[in-house]
């Protein structure tokens, strides 16, 4: 740990790639990684809602697994690889996913979608052609309070079928 400024704060260097672009940062031990990620690089795709690891709004890929923001520290992200919603697209074209939550309507306030996407995109990764009760099961620590999920479970299976036939397997 470093020592940082005339208040004598405890910082942690760390040096993350978020969306493919390298940043080094001084993070204090309470420093959260939806904080870094919102207050200090402005990605606010990312949701802050529970502060408690059961909605999923804040959901971040770190290294292709889906991790909660909110109670992640942010120190706990060194030396690895954060993709947040504003880096699934490829420039202006849509991820695939993201084209079948449009399709599919799998969204109405939009609020969860960010994580309901990029939990999605982990899945697919590991699992290109889920069954339903799959989607389910691994969907569960992501809530929406507006759609009723019918709509995003169609978003999922949607996503599946599109990566398919684009890549011949998942995410």
């Amino acid at each position: 740990m470093s020592e940082s400024g005339s208040e004598g704060r405890q910082l942690i260097p760390i040096h993350v790639t978020v969306n493919g672009h390298a940043h080094d940062f001084d993070v204090e031990p309470h420093e959260t990684l939806i904080e870094l990620v919102r207050d200090r690089l402005g990605l606010i795709g990312t949701k802050k809602s529970c502060d408690m690891q059961v909605c999923g709004a804040c959901t971040v890929l770190l290294d292709g697994r889906p991790v909660s923001a909110c109670t992640m520290l942010a120190f706990e992200a060194r030396n690895t690889h954060l993709l947040t919603i504003e880096g699934i697209a490829d420039g202006e074209h849509l991820h695939p996913i993201q084209e079948a939550f449009i399709a599919c309507s799998g969204f109405q306030c939009g609020f969860c979608t960010p994580g309901m996407i990029l939990t999605t995109k982990a899945l697919l990764r590991e699992n290109p052609a889920p069954s339903e009760d799959e989607i389910k099961h691994y969907m569960r620590g992501n809530i929406c309070r507006c759609t009723g999920y019918k709509r995003i479970l169609d978003s999922i299976q949607d996503a599946a079928r599109r990566l398919r036939e684009e890549t011949g397997h998942g995410a």
